[in-house]
């Protein structure tokens, strides 16, 4: 049967391009919550892993506080041992001045900023009001720019469809932030459903609001999977232009303070469905779904993916 949501010719005529990029957060987002000791000698393997896949921008790192995210705390010697490859960004968050620093002598020269849609969550992730936030991402993004005006910049925006503390959260608030953050010079908005109780409908109803402030190739969807809606969430940000998204091999993830929250998209799941639609992304599906069997053979389990379960079961 030819009549699909949208047949493959029909799709591309209304499309603005074939192309996606896929920000891979595995090795930041996917660790930062798991509680079995990571080696740093794996983290970087994982991270090679994934380069040799074929990804081009990998978040590898967060440069916060140990006492906070104890995953994090070989944050300079992770950065500092990967083995970088021409063309890839490798980009890793810096919550405060000192963070920045560390980065830069790791030898990161692409950075993560952030702020949240909620003052209980921006308080309890990046301790700090939003306001504050907004200035300390400033006064960041002033001290990347000194040194390279053309680095690149993601800000984050946590919680968009909703807050674990405060619930339902104000889109206006998250147009505000969007825009904002573009001002202050961020190269990328990544609008992070932090617990995954975003909806297709909200999400209509969010971008089509955001990109009136933002042009939308400046926007990237970052979908946790709490309640199986991140690929339908991801479908309607494609069919509104979006074309960058974040996952995380394995579907790995979830986040210190937003209990309950599931793990990422899975990276293995999203290629499934982009390249079944007729996107390029430059990635070998069979390599990521190893890179995947790799971290999580780490942490002593099995690949929970629908893709990475298939593909087991077909070897």
């Amino acid at each position: 049967m030819k009549a699909s949501l949208l047949s493959s010719a029909l799709f591309r005529r209304c499309v603005s391009s074939d192309i996606v990029k896929i920000v891979e957060v595995g090795p930041r987002d996917g660790l930062q919550n798991e509680r079995v000791p990571i080696s740093s000698t794996d983290k970087i393997e994982f991270v090679h892993k994934l380069t040799d896949a074929g990804l081009k921008t990998v978040e590898v790192t967060s440069f916060v506080s140990p006492k906070w995210v104890p995953q994090m705390a070989d944050s300079v010697k992770v950065a500092s041992g990967i083995l970088r490859k021409e063309g890839v960004t490798y980009c890793a968050i810096v919550p405060n001045e000192k963070g920045l620093e560390l980065a830069k002598e790791a030898g990161i020269t692409a950075f993560c900023v952030g702020t949240a849609a909620s003052e209980t969550f921006c308080k309890k992730n990046w301790n700090c009001s939003i306001s504050e936030s907004l200035n300390t991402t400033s006064s960041l993004i002033k001290l990347i720019k000194n040194e390279n005006k053309e680095a690149y910049i993601r800000g984050y925006i946590s919680n968009v469809m909703g807050c674990p503390y405060e619930g339902d959260v104000n889109p206006n608030v998250v147009v505000n932030l969007a825009e904002k953050l573009l001002e202050l010079g961020c190269t990328e908005i990544s609008l992070g459903d932090t617990i995954g109780v975003g909806t297709p409908w909200k999400f209509r109803q969010l971008l089509r609001d955001v990109i009136k402030v933002v042009r939308v190739e400046k926007l990237a969807m970052h979908c946790h999977d709490t309640y199986a809606q991140a690929l339908p969430n991801i479908l309607t940000s494609v069919e509104l232009g979006v074309r960058t998204f974040d996952s995380a091999a394995g579907g790995l993830g979830g986040c210190p303070y937003a209990p309950g929250a599931a793990g990422n998209v899975a990276t293995e799941d999203l290629l499934f469905m982009l390249h079944g639609m007729g996107f390029h992304s430059g990635i070998d599906l069979g390599k990521i779904v190893h890179a995947a069997q790799f971290i999580c053979g780490k942490l002593g389990r099995h690949v929970e993916s629908k893709v990475g379960k298939a593909w087991n079961a077909s070897k």
